[in-house]
Order: structure tokens, then C-alpha cells, then sequence
């Protein structure tokens, strides 16, 4: 039987699937409407990271969770620490493809964003690092 948790994470992924298919439309409608045939940078970077972190997410995670030795409090904690970094990222590619004022936002850096990468950080590894912990505690 698969735990409530592992739902809500698959349940998640699909909802970030669905999002990275409408901005792949999003990308296919610049791409055809531009005379290079290309999207604006951070649109194909939000389609991508779409696509790249719904995989993830159902492929590693929900799995981790699954099969993890912690108490569903700390699968839902590490998991909800992971998936708002993810819908975080994809919607700040989205707000830059919206104002189309950048092509790097690392270039074009503001100090601001120091604490968001630290939270990145925290939030993803940290996650990820406990879901793994609890994999293999149970598992191994």
C-alpha cells in the first residue's frame, strides 16, 4: 500500500509535469512566432526545470519517501522543504520570462538573491539528505 505521503508527493509531481507541458507550450508558441525560431532564454529554462524536477521528484523522492524509516511528519517536512524549492525556481524563471529583462539572471544579479541560493540549498539538500537518510535506515 503506499503511504498518504508518497500520494501527496506523486500528486505533486504531476501537478509540476502539467505546469512544464503548458510552458512547453508557452516555449512552442515563441519559438514559432520569433524569427530566430527561439523562445526567450527563460521561458525554455522554466520548461526545462519543469520537466527536469517532475522527474525528479516522482522518480527519487516519492520513492525515498515510500520506502523511508522516518514518521510521516518528517517525509512530509523534507518533501514540502524540496517541492517548494522546485515550484519556487520554475515560478521565478517564469516571472523572468515575463519581464523579459534578462537573459542571466547571475549576470544581472542583485544581492537579494544570496539568501534565496542559501535557502535553495537548505531546502533541497537538506531535504533530500533527510529523505535519504530515512531511506536508508529503513532499507539497508
Amino acid at each position: 500500500m503506499i503511504r498518504t505521503e508518497t500520494a501527496w508527493v506523486l500528486f505533486f509531481a504531476g501537478l509540476i509535469f502539467l505546469a512544464a507541458l503548458v510552458l512547453g507550450v508557452w516555449k512552442w508558441q515563441q519559438s514559432i512566432s520569433s524569427s530566430e525560431g527561439t523562445a526567450h532564454r527563460y521561458v525554455t529554462v522554466a520548461h526545462n526545470a519543469g520537466l527536469m524536477y517532475s522527474f525528479a521528484t516522482s522518480a527519487i523522492i516519492a520513492p525515498l519517501v515510500q520506502f523511508s524509516g522516518w514518521p510521516a511528519v518528517v517525509n512530509i517536512a523534507a518533501s514540502v522543504a524540496i517541492l517548494g524549492m522546485f515550484t519556487g525556481t520554475i515560478a521565478n524563471y517564469v516571472r523572468l520570462a515575463l519581464q523579459a529583462t534578462t537573459d542571466n539572471q547571475m549576470r544581472d544579479m542583485k544581492s537579494s538573491l544570496r539568501g534565496v541560493r542559501e535557502a535553495l540549498i537548505i531546502g533541497e539538500v537538506g531535504g533530500t539528505v533527510v529523505l535519504l537518510a530515512g531511506f536508508a535506515s529503513a532499507q539497508l
